[in-house]
């Protein structure tokens, strides 16, 4: 089984369009699952500060005996350190052991309190989030766009940023770079042409997380789905898959089952009339599965 295709950035670095996503996957069996993927041939690894599961992520890379420059790997700038990005880079290197990521990502656009009542998520004593109110994410990404100076990461980009937030990003005075990736939950029932199109306009390249819809979605029950996966002698996930890739977005599913994994990496081509018969899920069900209570519009109407 394997999977040759690949999206370039604007960077002009390439981003294997499959990848190994590690968001809720523990720090006692994200190595393992690394591993697995590495050895049945994926070469592109998502994972973040907050997930907590740096350090095994990266040792997984080293103990896989994979030249460092083959695998494409992502981590994620985490609210809390908004104010001094390159301080959080330099903890996620040290925690997955290596000198380098391929891309870094602005997690969320919201900024929390460095100093507030807890580490990754503050809250005020009303339960609300505890945001940084003088600072936003524009003033975050003038401090961001530095560090690909650095050697630190290749590139930087943003994740969870909607048309609205990405065109006040684009068009304020200090942005320098456009963010290479945007990467954003991305299914079915959340297939975001708007932003999609709005993307590649500005030569932003779309990262699609949750792309099965999420812990116990239905998504793989749909019948369209179904059907389309009987027909071709595939699982509902691989048409998932599949259908994302078509839309020219990368892919990061997430599993830490060996059979699972290896099964995902069997990326095949969808007809466009497949593609269409996925693509009309969303006229009768349309949801976000991801939404966080940020105490602010994330989320606008893409």
């Amino acid at each position: 089984m394997t999977t040759g295709r690949t999206f370039t950035l604007n960077t002009g670095a390439v981003i294997p369009a499959l990848g190994l996503g590690t968001w809720q996957s523990g720090a006692n069996e994200v190595y393992e699952a690394v591993l697995v993927a590495l050895k049945a041939g994926y070469r592109h690894i998502d994972t973040a500060y907050v997930y907590g599961n740096e350090a095994e992520v990266g040792k997984a890379i080293i103990d896989s005996g994979i030249p460092r420059e083959d695998i494409f790997l992502t981590t994620k700038l985490w609210c809390t350190y908004h104010t001094d990005p390159a301080a959080n880079l330099d903890i996620s290197l040290k925690k997955l052991g290596l000198d380098y990521v391929d891309l870094y990502l602005v997690h969320w656009p919201t900024p929390l309190n460095t100093k507030g009542n807890h580490p990754l998520f503050p809250t005020l004593p009303d339960g609300t989030r505890d945001r940084v109110k003088d600072w936003d994410f524009v003033k975050t990404w003038e401090l961001v766009q530095q560090l690909p100076a650095t050697g630190k990461t290749k590139a930087v980009g943003v994740s969870n940023f909607s048309t609205v937030n990405l065109e006040k990003l684009l068009t304020a005075p200090t942005t320098k770079i456009v963010p290479a990736v945007n990467q954003v939950e991305l299914h079915p029932y959340l297939p975001q042409h708007k932003l999609l199109d709005y993307a590649k306009a500005k030569g932003i390249h779309i990262t699609a997380y949750s792309p099965l819809g999420s812990t116990n979605a239905p998504l793989q029950q749909e019948p369209a789905v179904q059907e389309i996966a009987a027909r071709l002698g595939k699982s509902p996930t691989q048409v998932l898959i599949s259908w994302a890739i078509s839309r020219g977005t990368s892919v990061i599913p997430k599993s830490v089952t060996a059979e699972r994994i290896i099964a995902n990496f069997d990326d095949f081509v969808l007809a466009d009339e497949d593609v269409a018969a996925v693509d009309a899920i969303s006229n009768t069900t349309s949801k976000r599965l991801v939404n966080p209570n940020w105490g602010e519009v994330v989320f606008h109407d893409d």
